[in-house]
């Protein structure tokens, strides 16, 4: 895991961490907007760096080395957390684990649920094929999409799988799909997702809520996984310098 950092260290902290088969440059849109009001921590997950040959190792390890981090360099405390897709499942790892405090956690279409233990191998493979493709007829699918958020995705894959490649992308989804969130520990705990992903968002809301029955849960119109960060950066960071400007509560 790579820990790459924006801003003034003396302002409030701000962990972001990116999905599966993308890479932390993701967030530059919204560093960009952020970095003069947070100081940011966006990592890099394994299996998924640029320019470095690594392997995806699991949930827990990427939690783990995340905490690490937090403790070693920010006295064990976020002020605000940010997990897309994978990076929502490590940060609810990270919130069930309870070694760190952090203020306000946002998990984006973070998967919470296992799959069935039937589906998992052919699953992996199939969305191991998808990224192989996104890679390898990157302008066929920018010509079929045609559409900003789609050309994002494909571009962050052509960043990553060359460093990870199919092995990655299977480890990740595996790990993802077999493991179940048991509990979680948070003062302000959000769960956002789309309209356009709703039928296995539900689940992880329903789920999610009967752990944490305070926790805020947000559905944005029109929106696949992950859209809302790539076409409107904009609106996240207005809701994140909102949790800046929130007292934090015990």
């Amino acid at each position: 895991m790579t820990f790459n950092t924006y801003g003034n260290k003396e302002n409030q902290s701000l962990l972001l961490i990116p999905g599966l088969g993308v890479s932390y440059e993701i967030f530059l849109p919204l560093i960009e907007l952020l970095k003069d009001q947070y100081y940011i921590v966006a990592v890099g997950i394994d299996g998924f760096l640029i320019g470095q040959e690594s392997e995806f190792t699991s949930v827990d390890d990427q939690a783990a080395q995340a905490i690490g981090y937090v403790q070693k360099n920010l006295n064990g405390h976020l002020d605000v957390a940010y997990g897309l897709s994978l990076g929502g499942k490590i940060l609810s790892r990270i919130l069930e684990r309870n070694e760190i405090v952090i203020d306000h956690a946002i998990m984006d279409a973070a998967p919470l649920l296992p799959l069935p233990k039937w589906s998992v191998d052919p699953l992996r493979y199939y969305q191991s094929f998808n990224v192989w493709t996104c890679y390898h007829w990157t302008g066929f699918w920018k010509w079929v999409f045609h559409s900003h958020y789609f050309d994002v995705l494909l571009d962050e894959c052509k960043k990553v799988w060359p460093y990870g490649k199919g092995k990655a992308v299977r480890d990740g989804y595996k790990d993802v799909y077999t493991h179940k969130l048991e509990s979680i520990h948070g003062a302000d705990i959000h769960f956002w997702y789309g309209t356009k992903e709703a039928f296995v968002a539900k689940p992880q809301v329903e789920h999610l809520l009967k752990l944490c029955p305070e926790a805020h849960v947000e559905v944005f119109p029109g929106m696949n996984h992950g859209q809302f960060l790539v076409d409107h950066p904009e609106e996240v960071a207005r809701r994140l310098e909102l949790l800046r400007r929130t007292p934090f509560q015990l």
